[in-house]
């Protein structure tokens, strides 16, 4: 997966990002000061009143104006707008990719249709090529997400989104090692139903085709709801709670791939409710404006300055242009 994402950033993403007017420039470079930069390297990141104060004390600045340096210093590390439309890319390739091959293979598996075909004959069922590449490719691939978890912006929803690509990776690797591939294929298909639209609006947004990004945002919640408040429980939990009971009874590991599936769905209702919040927002402004997960800091000072911080999901800077971070799951809702 990060060969891909570097085949793909750099002859697909970076070229039309160009092409749509995306500059690779980052948020306002902090003022070069010394003692302000070993303070931030050295000790906090984030100062204290205590600390600004002596701060100020020593440099003969005021106490807002060291606030304004340490938050332009922190956003000065975050990726620029053109680093992260090349992520949202490449994962709006993988997720659109992944979702149709599931699609086309399941269209003529009977457990698509008859879901309590999944447990006839288990756990003596045949593992197909296709179905095989199909669990590896969304494993290698939430694998990669796991780690890069760690070392991109970390964000307000990380732990939750660290819980989802714990319980997703068990999932996966659970179900197949017991070869519970067949309802596997349902949930992961059904995953992927909404995350590529998210990818879509975050392009718009970074692209600054505003009403697009609206219209893409507005569309992966009705999926995203659709699918994991209604399809979700009552297709997949339905199977695997009381068809797996009824044809094959509680077999031992009944316990552990419904916990991990219904800790899934407890995800599900978070998001959703963030989904909702937002587009209620969206809905009173006339605009998707903004999601409490926040990975570039900012200030009504600092619009004032600069035109490129950016403020949650979908953000609005002081040019009227919208601005996306880079994740999720995510954001908030993405990054399954």
């Amino acid at each position: 997966t990060q060969l891909f994402l570097g085949i793909s950033c750099r002859f697909i993403a970076k070229p039309c990002a160009i092409n749509l007017g995306i500059q690779d420039s980052g948020p306002h470079r902090a003022q070069p000061n010394a003692i302000l930069e070993k303070v931030f390297t050295s000790i906090t990141k984030s100062p204290d009143g205590k600390r600004l104060e002596g701060l100020s004390k020593q440099l003969d600045w005021d106490v807002r104006k060291i606030q304004r340096w340490f938050r332009h210093r922190r956003n000065q590390d975050k990726p620029t707008t053109l680093t992260k439309f090349c992520e949202s890319m490449w994962r709006f390739t993988f997720y659109l990719s992944i979702f149709f091959y599931g699609i086309r293979f399941l269209w003529t598996a009977p457990w698509f249709w008859d879901t309590r075909q999944c447990w006839y004959n288990y756990p003596f069922q045949p593992l197909t090529s296709r179905l095989y590449y199909y669990y590896i490719l969304e494993l290698a691939f939430y694998w990669s997400l796991m780690f890069s978890q760690f070392t991109d912006i970390k964000r307000k929803d990380f732990l939750i989104m660290f819980v989802h690509h714990l319980a997703t990776i068990g999932l996966i690797t659970f179900s197949y090692m017991n070869n519970m591939v067949r309802v596997g294929t349902l949930v992961l298909c059904l995953h992927d139903a909404s995350d590529f639209l998210l990818e879509a609006a975050k392009l718009a947004n970074y692209a600054k085709y505003q009403r697009l990004c609206d219209a893409f945002f507005m569309l992966f919640g009705v999926v995203f709801i659709v699918t994991r408040l209604g399809i979700y429980p009552f297709w997949i939990l339905n199977t695997t709670l009381f068809e797996s009971w009824e044809l094959i009874g509680p077999y031992p590991s009944w316990w552990l791939f419904n916990g991990l599936l219904v800790t899934l769905q407890v995800l599900h209702v978070i998001w959703s409710y963030l989904i909702i919040r937002t587009a209620s927002k969206a809905l009173v402004r006339g605009k998707v404006s903004k999601d409490d997960r926040s990975d570039v800091e900012s200030s009504s000072e600092e619009e004032d300055v600069t035109s490129n911080s950016t403020k949650g999901i979908f953000s609005t800077s002081s040019n009227g242009s919208n601005r996306l971070n880079g994740h999720v799951a995510g954001g908030q809702w993405t990054g399954e």
